[in-house]
């Protein structure tokens, strides 16, 4: 008994493209990555409060006025807001999924102080 048929072959066809593309594409961006040089690290200065200055932003509040040792931090100021505002989206999908419409749900349960379930639990009324 031959083996020949069913030994995996390869298939040659236009299907090979877009593998061909990943791969040439992984191989740019690893010679750019590679050749890529950066600059020196830059730092905050020593005691410098990202905190504060990022409070003092929010509020558009002079920073020289107030300390030396305080940054520049609009930037953050940005970065700040938008995690705020996809935070803030998040949440109110969170709450409008966990939302329950109808009696049958557990909404019905909290409007109505759980009579429904009291009743059934006692098995009538009081």
């Amino acid at each position: 008994m031959s083996d020949a048929g069913s030994r995996p072959r390869l298939k040659l066809g236009g299907h090979l493209v877009p593998g061909l593309a990943a791969v040439a594409l992984f191989a740019v961006l690893t010679v750019v990555f590679l050749g890529a040089s950066f600059g020196e690290a830059a730092g905050f200065p020593e005691g410098a409060s990202i905190t504060a200055s990022i409070g003092y932003a929010m509020f558009n509040i002079d920073i020289e006025a107030i300390d030396a040792t305080l940054v520049s931090a609009e930037g953050f100021v940005v970065a700040f807001v938008l995690i705020a505002v996809a935070l803030d989206v998040a949440i109110d999908a969170a709450v409008f999924l966990a939302k329950r419409e109808g009696e049958d749900g557990i909404g019905g349960v909290l409007t109505d102080g759980g009579r429904e379930i009291r009743e059934t639990l006692r098995g009538g009324d009081d």
